[in-house]
């Protein structure tokens, strides 16, 4: 046993399994809702995918909450080590990307009536450009980062070596995202919301109540600017990789799945609030770890430092609230990635049947298992490297269309998004980013503008020639 589980109860190790069955439930409740309901070929696949378009304001918040947190490990380390820097790279920058989307984007999307993100790229562009958006779109779901994140978790708990966590780790999640569809996961996500959000939450309240704001302030000066020890240039970047969120398959996919706009409008900014509330207490959470546990390890320190204040029971609530908080992203993650590779890529006779959606799941579940053994753990460079791909990509073409009247063609899309995926992978592989010190994402949203802009002329000129 190691040193965190020697700190368990048998009263921690009840709550914690009480509330994963209790999650499973869930699931199980989830998908018997949907087979009651007697529907034609049609409205199965919808309700499959999306619940048959029924989402309502509380269902649609919980989801939405649950699914963007998976990376707990990583915003946790990151505040260990750089305290208010990881609000505002990982917080301030994003709460403005979702307001973006709230007042932006969905009425812009609402009349396509997608079903996925890159089919919304087909009805803009052509099926050219959806089954491009498709290949990116895998790309960004693919959860390499959560995968990470569920290994670590059980890597703390028993203290087996991070490829076998993460192998243990993803076959568990396997063996019930197949279960169901998209009800399934919502249903999940609205019990997993109140104990993510909870668990961190108490964390930060015993810890004000226990210490006060006297450790926080033997804390480096550091830890409370901005900028942190970092520049102007790489914090600014995390604000672009936020951007990400408005090609987010994730962010279109619950959209898409509201019973009407103004649900997805409310719903983003109450879901901006459960985030900032949460944003605060992690962050000063692992502020307070690093002040009374300065040699902790920064991976770690935030879970045992939590699990050192909380009583017997509540150290096993906690523990629940971390793993849903990763569950609840990996298997949505798992999920949709599934759906666009059996819905967006496959031939169309694969597109309605259930098997394909299954076999594609447990594809993706492999592809990102062997993906997440390249990372050596490490979460945020997953987040940067496929994160500046996907945005580079996806970013620059899709506000073009929600901004601009001009017709959309294929090679529009077809030449920004190539232009912008493939200039930050060689920016990141050539070794520029060192050399030059500048992150990928900003070659890449550079290099998709050019794209955009020579499709645009390409276009004229054809139009002059006819």
């Amino acid at each position: 046993m190691n040193e965190l589980a020697d700190n368990l109860s048998f009263f921690d190790y009840f709550i914690f399994i009480l509330i994963l069955v209790v999650t499973f439930a869930f699931v199980l409740y989830g998908n018997l809702k949907g087979q009651e309901l007697n529907q034609s070929e049609s409205d199965k696949v919808l309700d499959m995918l999306l619940m048959g378009r029924k989402l309502t304001l509380p269902m649609f918040t919980a989801t939405l909450v649950a699914t963007w947190y998976g990376g707990i490990y990583g915003v946790a380390e990151l505040a260990f080590k750089n305290g208010i820097y990881n609000f505002i790279t990982q917080g301030f920058f994003w709460y403005l990307t979702y307001l973006i989307f709230a007042f932006f984007l969905v009425d812009k999307i609402a009349p396509y009536k997608a079903i996925t993100l890159p089919d919304l790229v087909g009805k803009i562009f052509g099926l050219k450009s959806e089954k491009l958006a498709a290949l990116f779109n895998i790309l960004n779901l693919v959860p390499v980062a959560y995968c990470i994140s569920l290994g670590l978790f059980i890597k703390m708990l028993f203290n087996l070596p991070l490829e076998l966590s993460i192998i243990s780790g993803v076959l568990i999640v396997l063996s019930y995202s197949l279960i169901g569809g998209f009800r399934s996961v919502v249903f999940s996500d609205i019990f997993q919301f109140f104990i993510m959000t909870s668990s961190v939450l108490l964390v930060f309240i015993l810890s004000f109540i226990s210490f006060g704001i006297s450790p926080l302030e033997n804390l480096p000066g550091s830890y409370f600017h901005p900028l942190g020890e970092h520049g102007l240039l790489e914090t600014l970047a995390w604000g672009l990789i936020a951007l990400g969120t408005l090609v987010d398959p994730n962010f279109y996919q619950r959209c898409f799945a509201v019973d009407k706009n103004k649900t997805a409008k409310r719903g983003i900014i109450l879901s901006t609030f459960v985030w900032i509330i949460f944003d605060l207490s992690l962050t000063f959470g692992a502020m307070y770890a690093k002040a009374t546990m300065p040699e902790a390890e920064a991976s770690t320190g935030y879970f045992v430092y939590a699990l050192s204040i909380l009583p017997d029971g509540l150290r096993g609530f906690f523990l629940a609230g971390i793993c849903a908080t990763i569950l609840s992203t990996l298997d949505s993650y798992l999920f949709l990635a599934g759906t666009t590779l059996s819905y967006d890529l496959l031939p169309a006779r694969f597109q309605k049947s259930n098997i394909s959606q299954r076999i594609s799941i447990v594809l993706i579940g492999l592809i990102a298992t062997l993906l997440s053994f390249s990372f050596d753990g490490n979460i945020k460079a997953v987040w940067k490297a496929l994160g500046s791909i996907s945005t580079s990509a996806l970013l620059v073409p899709l506000m073009w269309a929600h901004m601009s009247s001009s017709k959309k063609e294929d090679i529009t899309f077809l030449l920004s998004a190539s232009f912008g995926a493939f200039a930050s992978i060689w920016w990141r592989l050539s070794g520029s980013k060192e050399t030059y010190s500048l992150d990928e994402i900003y070659v890449g949203v550079i290099a998709s503008i050019i794209g955009l802009i020579s499709s645009v002329l390409i276009t004229r000129f054809q139009a002059q020639v006819r």
